[in-house]
């Protein structure tokens, strides 16, 4: 069996903590692990507002008719639809592409979203765009907190870069995966996947779970595959699993490979049962939320006398993912990159 990933547990609003503390153990699991748990005591996220993104999530997968959704596929922009085997996001070694469906929403104005949506979630415009919102300002503060552990000159190196003012790659990702032996995955095969390996695409991303749900995987530095859990010990009674937070490819360039990118799969059987309480017999859901600093980004290094100092390398970072590498040099370039090679049959399409 498995043995669950060791990834820290931090509570970025703890009272009575210093900040620099809490900084320093933020980058400390960062360059360790690349993922890292934020407990959810309702401080930064409300357990409400996280329960009601599930419930639309639910709405939008379990009761829109397939025809609304298609009404809203996904585009080169890369918000909007995606149904079973669309998106591939380990093309190198998978069959065919991952046994899910997800919806992509980009940014709202005004409480309105500037994309179309299925006619079932026009009475829930301004929840999805109120959730949206509540990740962002989590973003910011994780991403504070980044600058200070790093003495990073200024400490607003990285939130300076990221803003809803300015066009970017940020994307709020309502996820769905069916059941096994359900109608739509009952071709798989025992080496196929629910997502391929992979690394995230931009800066952080916050990952929301609910209790119960087994799948997420993670690569070790030992090059072993552990489950994450959903709830690790500890954090049974607050009230809502914890975010789980990863390093994206960005803050991995930014940083030159100080923190790490770590590569991630969800799989069928969860890890063969590593975690107790979890089970990946039944349905899975899923909230990303990917947050990418504004498009025309430059990826140099964050002013750091630790990241200066840091005996790594990309070339070093890149063992375990293969994306750890300088090929762009904005932000915008390297999200195209990856979505050309995810979505490889939408950019076959002629323009």
């Amino acid at each position: 069996m498995p043995k669950a990933a060791a990834i820290p547990i931090i509570d970025i609003s703890a009272e009575g903590v210093d900040e620099l503390d809490i900084a320093k153990a933020l980058v400390d699991a960062a360059a360790s692990y690349g993922f890292v748990y934020i407990r959810n005591t309702g401080k930064d996220i409300a357990a409400e507002q996280v329960q009601s993104a599930f419930d639309i999530s639910r709405k939008l997968f379990l009761e829109t008719p397939i025809e609304e959704k298609q009404k809203c596929s996904i585009q080169k922009n890369n918000r909007g639809w995606s149904g079973m085997h669309t998106e591939t996001l380990d093309p190198k070694t998978q069959r065919v592409g991952d046994f899910k469906e997800a919806f992509n929403f980009g940014p709202f104005t005004d409480g309105k979203p500037d994309q179309p949506l299925p006619s079932t979630l026009e009475a829930d415009q301004a929840t999805i765009a109120a959730f949206r919102a509540s990740c962002s300002a989590l973003c910011q503060r994780i991403l504070w907190l980044f600058g200070v552990g790093l003495s990073a000159d200024p400490p607003s190196f990285f939130t300076a870069s990221h803003s809803d003012a300015r066009p970017s790659g940020t994307i709020l990702r309502l996820l769905y995966y069916p059941p096994p032996g359900d109608a739509t995955t009952s071709s798989a095969r025992a080496d196929d996947v629910r997502a391929g390996a992979h690394s995230d695409y931009g800066s952080i991303t916050l990952l929301f779970r609910l209790a119960g749900q087994a799948g997420l995987e993670v690569l070790t530095p030992e090059n072993v595959w552990a489950p994450v859990p959903v709830v690790p010990p500890g954090t049974e009674a607050d009230p809502a699993p914890p975010v789980l937070v990863n390093i994206g490819d960005l803050l991995s360039y930014w940083t030159n490979g100080l923190l790490r990118s770590t590569v991630h799969r969800v799989t069928f059987d969860g890890g063969s049962g590593g975690v107790n309480g979890e089970s990946s017999t039944g349905p899975r859901y899923s909230i990303a939320f990917f947050c990418h600093p504004a498009n025309d980004t430059k990826l140099e290094p964050v002013p750091s006398a630790r990241v200066r100092e840091f005996a790594g390398s990309l070339d070093s970072a890149k063992e375990g993912n293969p994306y750890a590498e300088r090929k762009v040099l904005t932000a915008t370039e390297h999200l195209q990159m990856r979505l050309e090679a995810s979505y490889a049959k939408l950019y076959e399409k002629k323009d």
